[in-house]
């Protein structure tokens, strides 16, 4: 996993970034780091990116957010997937955060995940990308390419998480989601995978694949 992992990061080096960790090149903020997660869940990244800046136009702390009506949120971050329960939750979280944590963000998993719409994938990326700590965020494009690679044989995101902790050195661990989701948003797409001009084809059992290019 580790050569395909470095043979990976060779090759993403001319690709575009997840939108979150295009956001943190800009600063590490850990709450708009939770926020631009939030809003990214079930949406794609060129939509996610253009709401969050028309977010954060408006509001880029807890104290700035509260003061925004729902219906203004549903407006700014519209149409990214669920934006309804989105500017609800996001409503709700920077309240949170306000009446417990003085406005700041956790930096710790367990804590975070006591927040309104945040689970272990979020959870990680706040820590790791927010806070620079250890972590690993598991979404879909990590699930499936490190089960692909057959590095892993797991049944879900939290079961990936759990293997890779295990087997992954810890000086991988923050890297590997803006490596996979890079390398899953350009060559190994969920349904007929480039590997004709995939580096790590050789290492790659294909587990799962029954079409590719």
């Amino acid at each position: 996993m580790v050569l395909a992992l470095t043979l990976i990061r060779e090759s993403v080096r001319d690709m575009r970034q997840p939108v979150v960790s295009e956001l943190v090149q800009k600063g590490k903020d850990p709450y708009l780091v939770l926020i631009s997660c939030l809003l990214s869940l079930r949406t794609k990244d060129a939509t996610t990116r253009e709401a969050q800046r028309r977010l954060f136009d408006e509001a880029s702390t807890p104290e700035e957010m509260v003061t925004l009506p729902k219906e203004k949120i549903e407006q700014l971050i519209y149409p990214v997937g669920f934006y309804r329960n989105k500017a609800v939750v996001i409503k709700e979280v920077s309240k949170e955060l306000i009446s417990k944590y003085n406005g700041s963000v956790p930096d710790d998993i367990d804590t975070l995940l006591t927040l309104k719409g945040v689970g272990r994938k979020t959870a990680n990326l706040v820590v790791t990308m927010g806070y620079d700590k250890p972590g690993i965020c598991v979404d879909t494009h990590v699930h499936r390419i490190s089960n692909r690679l057959g590095f892993v044989c797991t049944k879900d995101p939290e079961g990936t998480e759990m293997a890779l902790r295990e087997r992954l050195p810890p000086d991988h661990w923050k890297e590997i989601n803006d490596l996979l989701v890079t390398w899953g948003q350009n060559v190994c797409g969920p349904i007929s995978p480039f590997c004709s001009r995939c580096p790590v084809s050789h290492l790659c059992e294909k587990k799962g694949v029954t079409v590719h290019r």
